[in-house]
């Protein structure tokens, strides 16, 4: 079975908000189902559905968390059950839980590397049993330039989103063979409700290292994700697209 641009289902985790909303829209239209699960706010999930319906597509927002196996085991059943297909996976679910290292709680350290990298695997995991009997499909995760550079007060964050480009690219090896592309998208600086709380004087510290001098917008990235969800990404497979205005090269 191939990938049909026309008819086709996707599952966007974290997608109430930020990047994860973007990345719902950016792949919404007619003749599209887009699955979504949220872990916080009900009105803003609401509120994606709504976009996503605007745009012609239909959606479903499901409460559910990723790192419970149990509740991902379920999510995807249903997504399967529903609609007997799944062509995209979006894994975008993550939080951040900063401190120095001597500060940082292990339940930080868990929470981190449970939500960011744990709900990855469980997702994935869930996904394949579907794409692999489609012989096709498509798994893009959300990672982050901190995967790639560090950052002090991130190591939480930075081991999780770096573990999650080790992870795609050992999926990607696994599943080739059945027509599953599995990329990432390293994000950088984007204007979300994660990096909303940082100081002015931080924010300006970090724009004023990006080359195109500007803090990036969460649909800066879902234009990617849209892209590696396409036909036209058919030979793309185990890379890390950079989204981060130059901030790193």
């Amino acid at each position: 079975m191939g990938l049909d641009q026309n008819q086709r289902v996707v599952v966007v985790t974290g997608g109430s908000r930020g990047i994860g909303r973007a990345v719902c829209l950016a792949l919404a239209g007619v003749g599209t189902h887009v699955y979504f699960n949220y872990s916080c706010s009900s009105s803003q999930a609401l509120e994606t559905e709504a976009l996503v319906v605007e745009k012609g597509g239909r959606a479903t927002a499901v409460g559910a968390d990723v790192t419970a196996e149990d509740d991902v085991r379920r999510f995807f059943a249903a997504v399967i059950e529903e609609s007997g297909r799944l062509d995209v996976l979006v894994n975008n679910a993550g939080i951040t839980r900063d401190a120095l290292v001597p500060r940082m709680s292990a339940r930080d350290w868990d929470d981190v590397l449970n939500v960011n990298l744990r709900g990855a695997f469980f997702c994935i995991k869930a996904a394949s049993r579907q794409m692999l009997r489609q012989r096709a499909g498509r798994i893009i995760n959300i990672s982050s330039v901190v995967g790639l550079t560090g950052n002090a007060g991130q190591a939480n964050y930075a081991a999780a989103k770096a573990g999650l480009i080790g992870l795609t690219k050992s999926v990607a090896a696994e599943y080739a063979s059945r027509n599953i592309t599995v990329n990432a998208i390293a994000a950088g600086l984007i204007n979300t409700d994660m990096t909303a709380p940082l100081p002015e004087a931080e924010k300006k510290a970090i724009i004023d290292r990006i080359p195109l001098g500007r803090i990036g917008e969460p649909e800066d990235v879902a234009a990617v994700a849209a892209f590696l969800a396409s036909a036209e990404a058919a030979y793309i497979t185990g890379q890390v697209i950079h989204v981060n205005g130059g901030l790193y090269m």
